[in-house]
């Protein structure tokens, strides 16, 4: 699905309809049984399963409506066959159903409030990851991201573009851990990204300026644990004029670059401190120049990607994945990424993912 410049990952809402009538198929094949079976075997001992089946997916008023059939079709049972217990048995219809309303209700307040959690949690991920155009001058961009934490729908990857005096500036980055813990530190990243990448003609000043950030937020919101909270982080800065890029790498995934066919993985040729790190191991930034053709395709990635497994622990294999992607629109290459993506893995991601795919096209329009 696309939104605004984002592909994300389409989530099935409800229930199937075979599950939600499953207490209700569940109610004739006991009934049926308890007719065409010998009343020895007495399964109409079974009906109260229905009601409590019924409680894990039904409102209360329905629970209640087929905890009541149950009722009356064991005391039509009775008619037909004399001595099946009946009073034992609609006496345990009417405590089971009884419990099971109750149990539906606890279930709904439960889903409201989770419901609402879901607001906040995309709230909260609109701040960190705000819609962006698709193209600024000659540079097409397209954006992606899954979560991890599919219940809260948030995580704490984050990217950002902006296009400044100095060229269109992005920013990528994966706050170490998941969920809305990491949020917070993710945003404060962005919003200092926000506004830093305007008025600092410097990547490594930018670069210091996250820093700070970083590190402010982390003392004012200290994580659980022993384990520090940090961050890596990759700018990218594009002249308007195009020719080359200007990469400043913070522990991140070096991003992959798409040239006639041929893949360049551009590593750093030195490393620059993870964000709230340079404390502790200098704050040395190293900055790389690399070539950017119009037509070529780079792909910024955080390490969701590279690690997403199969089910035999198998990496997913980028860097070959890349290399078999003919030249397409960044929109066509984050589609293919997303959906082989999901395949690989079998639906099943154990971190967040964010991707940025940049081309730089032959004309500006």
């Amino acid at each position: 699905m696309i939104d605004s410049g984002r592909l994300r990952l389409p989530r099935r809402h409800g229930r199937r309809p075979l599950v939600l009538s499953s207490p209700v198929i569940l109610t004739v094949v006991i009934a049926g049984l308890a007719y065409a079976t010998p009343p020895e075997l007495a399964f109409s001992r079974l009906l109260p399963a229905a009601p409590a089946l019924a409680a894990a997916m039904w409102p209360v008023l329905p629970t209640i409506l087929l905890g009541t059939v149950c009722l009356f079709l064991m005391i039509g049972l009775s008619m037909v066959f004399p001595g099946l217990g009946t009073w034992w048995t609609a006496a345990g219809i009417i405590a089971v159903t009884v419990a099971a309303a109750y149990g539906s209700h606890v279930r709904l307040q439960r889903e409201r409030t989770l419901f609402q959690v879901r607001l906040v949690a995309d709230a909260a991920q609109q701040v960190v990851l705000s819609p962006m155009p698709r193209r600024f001058g000659a540079v097409e961009i397209e954006s992606l991201y899954l979560a991890a934490a599919a219940e809260a729908r948030i995580g704490g990857d984050f990217y950002e573009v902006a296009d400044t005096r100095y060229g269109v500036r992005l920013l990528i980055g994966d706050v170490r851990g998941k969920g809305l813990p990491a949020v917070g530190a993710a945003a404060a990243i962005v919003n200092s990204f926000r506004e830093a990448a305007y008025g600092e003609a410097d990547m490594v000043s930018l670069a210091r300026r996250l820093e700070a950030s970083s590190t402010r937020y982390n003392a004012a919101f200290p994580p659980e644990g022993p384990m520090e909270r940090f961050a890596s982080a990759l700018l990218v800065e594009i002249p308007h004029g195009g020719g080359s890029i200007r990469i400043l790498n913070c522990g991140h995934p070096p991003p992959l670059l798409l040239n006639r066919g041929e893949l360049r993985v551009l590593e750093p040729s030195a490393p620059s401190p993870l964000l709230n790190l340079a404390e502790l191991i200098g704050d040395r930034y190293s900055i790389d120049s690399f070539e950017f053709a119009p037509g070529d395709l780079l792909l910024l990635y955080t390490d969701g990607v590279a690690e997403a497994r199969a089910r035999d622990g198998e990496f997913f294999p980028l860097a070959a994945w890349m290399r078999r992607v003919p030249p397409v629109p960044p929109r066509d290459l984050l589609e293919a990424l997303h959906r082989d993506l999901l395949h690989f893995s079998r639906g099943r991601l154990d971190d967040d993912i964010a991707a940025l795919a940049v081309r730089l096209s032959e004309s500006p329009g």
